[in-house]
């Protein structure tokens, strides 16, 4: 039987990203490749990186002249990436036009890319074709671990507000990609969105609405036969979540993380560890920070760059049996601090840490969401009603991290998700 939906997807693929069937290729080649063999990819690709980039990359160029960096006779070990400068977003927008290699070098084709990601700080760049390529082929790797191909029907919980013309150009890439869109989050478009759903292969997008999803499905018994994939991007995942997700679909919620600039970081296999993407970036984690090397990013190299995520590397090997380091758990953002009186600070971190210790401590797990608009006063928003007992065992969590130093407001919601934006654990409206 001809499949037309694949039809449909190949020429486009063509047309769009002419190396990337090479590419997946490649990446389906060196996905059990030892981590030995790994190493030796990314020296050279970072290598090569760095000489483009002091080529053609005026930014580039000044701070490895400002610390006496050559990258032909300086960089002999893939260690010495730590001689270069970590960089933040600020940066990358200060500077974006002497970042960009596009104005001393040629490339056969870019795509204009903007994001503005958790930070809320717009960000835009030029990304060469195959750096696209790579990307897409690092995803479509991922699929592939769960018997799932880029053109098998999907749902997609993405996009706000879109406008009509963007909206139009957003149906067509669907159809190209045999997707179909939840644009609204209200009980009835979920319903609607379910239904459809009924010979959908995988799901992906924001963690949170997944999350609502499926609580919604199981609430109304509506089951996907047909599912294989639950991917969740762009935001955390919640052990929460996935109970929700294993009681409506069968399924615990996969993790994709990156970033427009920095690419695919990692994926996670069916035995539940997040792989790192070794062909295409150089993870380090400095004082539980990510920073993200991104090996084929040439049109606006992003080297020795803080994602500004608190991460964990661990050591240890996958079941799977692929070599690509794990990243244990993403943490969360690196965001504003708490502020309690006289103005001292905490770290926002700790919010994980209180949740988590909930759950660890006491089986009690929560959604949360919370928001800092007066210095000394937090506001927690939460889906469950605690009992005095639970409550109790809260505030002595928070007491542990805070002491006296800040007063607790709880709120009881049927949803901590914020309309129209992504979910944050955090928010400071404190200048």
């Amino acid at each position: 039987m001809i499949n037309i939906k694949k039809i449909i997807y190949l020429i486009g693929e063509k047309s769009r990203n002419s190396s990337l069937r090479k590419i997946y290729k490649e990446l389906k080649n060196s996905e059990f490749y030892s981590s030995e063999k790994l190493r030796e990819i990314q020296f050279i690709r970072m290598k090569e990186l760095l000489i483009f980039s002091y080529e053609n990359s005026v930014f580039y160029k000044k701070i490895f002249d400002e610390i006496n960096f050559d990258p032909y006779k300086d960089f002999n070990s893939i260690l010495d990436i730590k001689k270069i400068p970590i960089i933040n977003k600020e940066q990358l927008i200060k500077f974006n036009y002497d970042i960009h290699t596009i104005h001393n070098f040629k490339f056969k084709k870019t795509f204009f890319s903007e994001t503005s990601g958790s930070s809320g700080q717009a960000l835009t760049f030029y990304k060469d074709e195959e750096w696209d390529s790579y990307n897409r082929a690092s995803i479509y790797r991922g699929l592939s671990w769960y018997d799932v191909k880029p053109y098998d029907k999907n749902g997609y919980f993405w996009g706000y507000n879109l406008k009509f013309i963007k909206k139009i150009k957003t149906y067509f890439l669907d159809f190209l990609l045999n997707r179909y869109r939840l644009f609204k989050y209200d009980d009835k478009d979920i319903t609607t969105f379910l239904k459809k759903s009924s010979n959908t292969i995988y799901l992906s997008g924001y963690s949170s609405m997944i999350y609502e999803v499926a609580k919604i499905a199981k609430e109304k018994n509506i089951k996907l036969k047909k599912l294989k994939l639950i991917k969740g991007t762009s935001e955390k995942i919640y052990p929460h979540y996935n109970t929700e997700t294993i009681a409506a679909f069968g399924l615990p919620i996969v993790s994709e993380y990156g970033s427009a600039e920095s690419g695919i970081i990692a994926f996670e296999c069916p035995y539940g560890n997040m792989h790192i993407n070794e062909e295409t970036c150089f993870v380090e984690e400095v004082e539980g920070e990510a920073i993200i090397t991104n090996l084929i990013a040439k049109s606006f190299p992003t080297i020795r760059y803080n994602l500004g995520d608190y991460i964990k590397l661990s050591s240890t090997t996958c079941e799977c049996g692929r070599s690509h380091r794990i990243i244990e758990e993403v943490i969360g953002r690196i965001g504003k601090n708490i502020l309690g009186y006289n103005n001292k600070k905490y770290p926002s971190l700790t919010l994980y840490y209180i949740f988590k210790n909930m759950a660890l401590n006491y089986k009690i797990e929560l959604s949360y969401r919370c928001e800092q608009k007066k210095i000394g006063e937090l506001n927690i928003f939460l889906e469950k009603e605690l009992d005095a007992n639970s409550l109790e065992k809260l505030n002595l969590e928070f007491k542990k991290y805070f002491g006296n130093n800040i007063y607790l407001n709880f709120f009881k919601v049927d949803s901590i998700k914020p309309k129209d934006k992504k979910l944050k654990d955090f928010e400071s409206y404190i200048d």
